[in-house]
């Protein structure tokens, strides 16, 4: 009798996603970590984010953000983002990052029950640091973090080879952390989590 033809075994959907705000959903080179006050312009979301969130919400999968700028610029930096994704509600002056606190806070508001198959994506150092201590999967943004710290029209003025410099220093800075994953900005994001969704199939742990 022939064997029967072993069916596809789907990846393992994602448990939840934590964004960092400034300097990966908003607020493109983290402009606002730099002590400058224009919030309005700093406010327009950043490549990619928000289709992110919406292919997010159509799977259902629950997400939050973070950040440790005070509530009040936060508060006016997410005015562009849709209202369902929730601030973590974490004091950023308790257990700051690196420590883990904050984002297993932000995984307890969304009524997470594991740590698998949970993801943070930021451009900030400190906060991917604090994932990782919290042991989630980590995806860090190259270009329109603080790393490489330009707004979005010092960044489309630079050559395409300046671009590459400073996007390859970052990624090396990035990787150097223990990041799992890094790409240029949110509009490469499905990608890099159908990617992760296939190495938790494989097995691998963050």
């Amino acid at each position: 009798m022939p064997h029967a033809e072993a069916l596809p075994v789907a990846a393992p959907s994602l448990t939840a996603v934590l964004f960092g705000l400034s300097g990966c959903l908003v607020d493109f080179g983290a402009r606002m970590r730099q002590h400058d006050t224009h919030t309005p312009a700093h406010a327009e979301v950043t490549p990619g984010a928000l289709d992110s969130l919406n292919s997010l919400q159509r799977q259902q999968i629950p997400c939050a953000w973070l950040d440790e700028l005070p509530p009040a610029l936060t508060h006016s930096l997410a005015g562009a983002l849709p209202a369902w994704i929730k601030p973590s509600q974490h004091p950023a002056t308790l257990n700051p990052w690196p420590a883990p606190n904050a984002c297993w806070q932000a995984l307890m508001a969304l009524n997470v029950e594991r740590l698998d198959g949970c993801v943070l994506v930021s451009g900030e150092p400190r906060l991917l640091q604090s994932g990782l201590n919290a042991g989630l999967w980590t995806i860090g943004l190259a270009s329109c973090g603080s790393l490489c710290g330009l707004a979005p029209n010092e960044w489309q003025a630079l050559s395409q080879k300046e671009r590459e410099h400073l996007r390859g220093k970052a990624t090396v800075q990035l990787f150097s952390l223990g990041v799992h994953s890094v790409i240029d900005h949110l509009g490469e994001l499905d990608t890099c989590l159908a990617d992760i969704s296939l190495r938790r199939l494989k097995g691998e742990k963050p």
